[in-house]
């Protein structure tokens, strides 16, 4: 593909200034002079720029080709009757690895299919969100290269992590294999880079894994305002947060305090409005709870994705039900898939 040769100024300038910039960092990763920092969730000029036009070309918010990304990771794009994108098949799964059941969100299906790759010398890393060393439970981008460190990240941070920086850290060791754990937002910019391609980039990528999100929300809203100030809980204290028809607050004391999502929505990362992916449609795998315990539902969506998931089932460590067993988790995926595309029409 051709780039189009624009300044950052003439094109991404304004959707910082208006306020849509996702925050993704693929700009700040991918500018060949490095004239573009992270600075408070956004992009910022610091350096010369010459108009190369690959940050707008990346910009999930500026030119996203989204029929032409379809076509290039599925050969085709998917029909109107696809609510929730193209895949190959659904299934129920959860991991019998007893340590990853211990820390893992849902059903342990992430932490389980990296624990394989990286033990099996499949991948020598994966980014992921982590947990900050400074602040309780704020996410962070990481890299991580073994088992040990999957199950330390192990769970979900609801506010926004921008693991396109982990990301650019692996890619700096050229023989880098890395599978890619993200948002929607992040899994669109991942294709958008093979496409054009970015080629130490795309070379760089094994596979990809999406996270169903329908919204994150600002550590200073949720957790210190709300959790911490409004709900007195000491954010030391806090051991887990899902989304079960309510937020759920878990601490270390095995109390569980609910937050109605009515209430949470104030505190709501306004940009994710803009967005019209639910289920991360561009991904090998995608990934939810979708209001199940300890089962997460999983998308298989392209070859490499299933041989992936059909791998570590081989080796004994995913057990899988039949999906007609959770058709209020499908119906939900169904749901929330066309209540999100409902903001391009």
């Amino acid at each position: 593909m051709s780039i189009q040769k624009i300044s950052f100024e003439e094109s991404l300038e304004k959707i910082v200034s208006d306020e849509k910039c996702m925050g993704c960092a693929a700009c700040v990763v991918c500018c060949p002079l490095n004239s573009l920092e992270y600075v408070e969730g956004k992009p910022k000029l610091v350096g010369k720029c010459t108009a190369c036009g690959i940050c707008a070309q990346l910009c999930p918010q500026y030119a996203l080709p989204r029929q032409a990304m379809e076509k290039f990771v599925f050969g085709r794009e998917k029909t109107i009757e696809e609510d929730f994108g193209i895949y190959r098949r659904i299934v129920i799964a959860r991991t019998t690895d007893e340590r990853i059941l211990q820390v893992c969100q849902d059903g342990g299906v992430v932490s389980t299919l990296l624990t394989v790759a990286l033990k099996n010398g499949i991948i020598n890393g994966a980014v992921v969100s982590g947990i900050s060393n400074e602040k309780p439970f704020y996410p962070v981008p990481k890299l991580v290269t073994n088992p040990e460190e999957v199950l330390e990240c192990a769970g979900t941070r609801y506010s926004y992590s921008p693991n396109m920086l982990a990301f650019r850290e692996g890619v700096k060791d050229k023989e880098a294999k890395l599978a890619f754990v993200g948002t929607p937002c992040q899994i669109n910019v991942i294709r958008n880079m093979q496409m054009l391609p970015l080629k130490k980039y795309a070379k760089a990528l094994d596979f990809t894994i999406g996270l169903m999100c329908t919204e994150t929300f600002t550590y200073e809203g949720l957790m210190e305002k709300h959790i911490q100030g409004v709900m007195g809980i000491d954010l030391q204290n806090v051991t887990k947060i899902n989304i079960k028809g309510k937020i759920l607050v878990a601490t270390k004391s095995n109390e569980v305090k609910g937050i109605p999502l009515k209430v949470a929505k104030q505190y709501a990362r306004k940009t994710c409005d803009l967005c019209t992916d639910f289920s991360s449609e561009l991904a090998d795998i995608s990934t939810g709870g979708l209001g199940m315990t300890g089962w997460t539902l999983t998308i298989l969506r392209t070859k490499k994705g299933e041989e992936m998931f059909e791998y570590a089932q081989r080796k004994g460590l995913l057990e899988i039900k039949p999906v007609e067993q959770e058709k209020r988790a499908v119906n939900l995926l169904i749901r929330l898939s066309k209540l999100k595309r409902r903001k391009q029409l």
